[in-house]
């Protein structure tokens, strides 16, 4: 039992405090089942209504939107429940929406991603529940608990005006014809009250619970939606020191390099012919080999370009870099409606080290990497016309690439038969949708493969 200097902070704990029967909480309780009892109504009439509207009229379209609707029914009731329980625990949460944002804007988006969340069909299956069996006995436990009680404390004022001070019914069961027997009605109603207030906060409490259990995540699922957003979180920080990193070293350790060079080759021109001028020349030459390493370190932690520019340029530029030859097509956005920096950074990565894997172990001759926004989704597909033969087991390429796009929940796929080709297809997930694409095409090579492959090895 709590202290009693603490005010209770549940139904529960109030029924086992003195003064119940005289405090809010009978009052909420009874609030409680009377909203449900007339929201419990008036569901089961719009579901009445709705379903059959729909099924008759499925032939034409306003039919099929009907169902939908009643489908969906459970959206806006599971929301109000929700609010409901404030009046029975107000101190505690109430139930989290459990469900996900939209993956593309507009109704269309909402519809399929409503349609696709088991919770939209837990909140229907709560509201037909709700309709058919819980509002009536939230009707019945209010009768119980304070109607009835109300109807026989009030059998004074009964038989004082319907009863001409003569005889009163006392809820149809007995009939009292004296006052003496009337004081006695009353007496008994205060009692039945003092226990309604009972009844009616054990099935508030039980109503209250049941609509948590029903409306509520389990806990797996809770723990899986915190782990996917933790996991969010991790990625967007990683991308966001890793282009820490590559701008401190660009505007730090490279420009001292390039000052160091200068001056090293300004030495080495200065320098009379002898054994200080070699030691200049080699050591200058040093100097522009670790500016060139450093230079290649900053690129590959993250590019420049894709930063300013986006994806369709950074592949041009990593297919430019690449010893085979490599046919870039990708439609993406343009810069207002770009992906999100994490979905570039993981495609480009994917891509930059797919062409690595081609370039050393495939022998292909050339490549093709293509691309675009397919619904919510950025589709990116790498092939070359190589030996084939490539085992995700066989080394760690793969398998990195492998994580590095199941942490923004995509799919990565290989078709790799012995002999080629190869193709490597990416799925990332991806909010924005294709409003004006750019078309990047550029081709090291003129020729295109004419059949699919993706990186060996």
């Amino acid at each position: 039992m709590q202290p009693s200097h603490r005010p209770p902070r549940t139904v529960w704990q109030a029924m086992t405090r003195r003064g119940h029967a005289v405090s809010r909480w009978p009052w909420r309780s009874a609030a409680y089942l009377l909203t449900g009892a007339l929201c419990g109504l008036v569901t089961l009439l719009a579901l009445i209504v709705t379903a059959t509207a729909g099924a008759v009229l499925a032939p034409v379209l306003i039919g099929l939107a009907l169902l939908a609707a009643a489908a969906l029914a459970g959206l806006p009731v599971a929301a109000l429940e929700r609010r409901r329980l404030r009046l029975i625990d107000p101190a505690r949460t109430p139930p989290a929406d459990p469900h996900r944002t939209p993956d593309t804007p507009g109704p269309w988006g909402w519809l399929r991603t409503r349609a696709r969340e088991a919770a939209t069909w837990r909140d229907l299956g709560h509201a037909v529940l709700f309709a058919v069996v819980l509002w009536p006995l939230d009707a019945l436990a209010l009768t119980v608990g304070l109607l009835l009680p109300l109807a026989v404390l009030t059998t004074p004022v009964v038989m004082a005006t319907a009863g001409g001070g003569e005889e009163a019914k006392v809820i149809k069961l007995w009939t009292v014809t004296s006052w003496p027997g009337a004081a006695a009605a009353a007496l008994l109603g205060v009692a039945l009250l003092a226990l309604g207030t009972y009844v009616l906060g054990c099935a508030a409490g039980a109503r209250a619970a049941l609509a948590r259990r029903l409306l509520t995540s389990s806990e797996l699922d809770l723990r899986v939606r915190e782990l996917a957003s933790s996991r969010a979180r991790l990625v967007d920080a990683f991308e966001t020191e890793r282009r820490r990193i590559e701008r401190d070293l660009h505007d730090g350790a490279q420009q001292r390099l390039v000052a160091l060079t200068m001056t090293l080759g300004l030495a080495r021109m200065d320098a009379p012919p002898g054994p200080l001028a070699d030691r200049l020349a080699k050591a200058h030459d040093e100097a522009g080999l670790v500016l060139s390493e450093l230079r290649e370190l900053i690129h590959g932690i993250h590019p420049q370009v894709l930063t300013d520019y986006g994806l369709a340029a950074a592949v041009a530029d990593a297919a430019d870099r690449s010893p085979v030859p490599v046919e870039v097509r990708l439609d993406l956005p343009q810069d207002a409606e770009r992906p999100p920096r994490a979905v570039e950074s993981a495609a480009y990565f994917v891509v930059r080290e797919a062409l690595a894997n081609i370039a050393r172990h495939s022998g292909a001759r050339r490549a093709r990497v293509t691309g675009a926004l397919t619904g919510s989704r950025l589709v990116l597909e790498i092939h070359d016309d190589g030996r084939g033969g490539a085992d995700p087991d066989g080394g760690t390429g793969l398998t990195g690439l492998a994580d590095r796009v199941s942490v923004l929940d995509g799919r990565l796929s290989l078709t790799s038969p012995p002999g080629g080709p190869t193709l490597l297809r990416v799925e990332l997930p991806c909010p924005t949708s294709p409003v004006s694409p750019t078309s990047s095409v550029s081709p090291t090579s003129p020729a295109s493969p004419t059949s699919p492959a993706s990186p060996s090895g």
